[in-house]
C-alpha cells in the first residue's frame, strides 16, 4: 500500500527535494514524498517541476490527493525507484500563505467582532475570499477590520504548528472557526496557532511570522445572498 509523506506540513518553506517514484501509469506519478501541496481547503494547488535522474524535468499539469497518496500528473519518462528532484514554483507558493495567514487573523477578527463564522473561503496568489454567516455589514466595518489586521502583521508574532487528538482538540473554545465542522474520520487534528489571535484546525501552508504578511488592501465586498456576505483582499505589495 502506497502512502506520500506531505512535507509541506511541517515546512511550507521546502522550495526543492528529492524523491523515489512508487508508481507512474498514465501520467500519474506517485512518489514517497512530495513538497507540493494538491489544493483544499480553499487553497489553490501548487505548480512546480519534476526532474528524472536524466535530468528532464517536466510541468505539473494537476495535483490529486486520494487517501494516503498525492498524485502527481505529468507527462515524462519515470521509472519505479528512480530518485527525482521536485521543484515548487515559490513565489506562488510564498503568495497563497501570505494571504492563508491573513485570512486567519482577518476572519479571527470577524470572529471576536461580531461573532461571524466562515461559509466559504479560495486563496489564489492573486487575492483572497472570504465568505461570512452575516444577513448584512458594512463597508465601515470591513475596512475596520482589515486596518486592525494591518496593525497585527506589524508584530513579531511566530506562527505555532502542532498534532492535538480530535477530543483533545474539540475542548478548546474557538478552535473550529468553520461553519461546517471538521470530518468525522479525521483523528488527529494539525492545529495552526498564532498566539494571542487566532487557534484554528487547518491542513494548508502558511508563513512562520504574521509580520512576512506586510499589509493587505480590501478589494471589494459582496452580498450573495441571505445570511452571505463576502470580503475580496490581497496583498499590497
Amino acid at each position: 500500500m502506497f502512502a506520500t509523506e506531505l512535507l509541506y506540513l511541517n515546512d511550507s518553506y521546502l522550495k526543492e527535494t528529492q524523491a523515489k517514484v512508487l508508481s507512474y501509469k498514465d501520467s500519474q506519478l506517485i512518489l514517497d514524498k512530495t513538497i507540493f501541496y494538491p489544493g483544499g481547503g480553499g487553497l489553490e494547488k501548487d505548480d512546480g517541476i519534476i526532474l528524472n535522474s536524466k535530468n528532464f524535468g517536466v510541468e505539473i499539469k494537476d495535483l490529486k490527493k486520494d487517501g494516503n497518496i498525492i498524485i502527481h500528473f505529468v507527462d515524462g519518462e519515470f521509472k519505479e525507484d528512480e530518485t527525482v528532484i521536485l521543484r515548487l514554483n515559490w513565489e506562488k507558493r510564498y503568495r497563497i500563505m501570505r494571504l492563508h495567514t491573513a485570512a486567519h487573523v482577518i476572519s479571527s477578527l470577524f470572529y471576536k467582532k461580531i461573532n461571524a463564522l466562515i461559509t466559504g473561503n479560495h486563496i489564489t496568489a492573486e487575492k483572497a475570499r472570504i465568505d461570512l454567516n452575516l444577513k448584512d455589514f458594512s463597508r465601515e466595518l470591513v475596512e475596520e477590520v482589515i486596518k486592525e489586521a494591518n496593525e497585527i502583521f506589524k508584530q513579531d508574532i511566530e506562527l505555532k504548528i502542532y498534532y492535538l487528538p480530535r477530543e483533545v482538540a474539540l475542548k478548546i473554545p474557538e478552535i473550529v472557526k468553520l461553519a461546517k465542522k471538521m470530518p468525522h474520520n479525521i483523528e488527529t487534528w494539525r492545529i495552526v496557532e498564532i498566539p494571542g489571535i487566532d487557534i484554528q484546525a487547518d491542513g494548508g501552508v502558511h508563513v512562520k511570522n504574521v509580520n512576512e504578511v506586510k499589509e493587505v488592501k480590501l478589494l471589494k465586498t459582496e452580498n450573495k445572498g441571505k445570511n452571505n456576505r463576502r470580503i475580496y483582499f490581497t496583498l499590497k505589495d
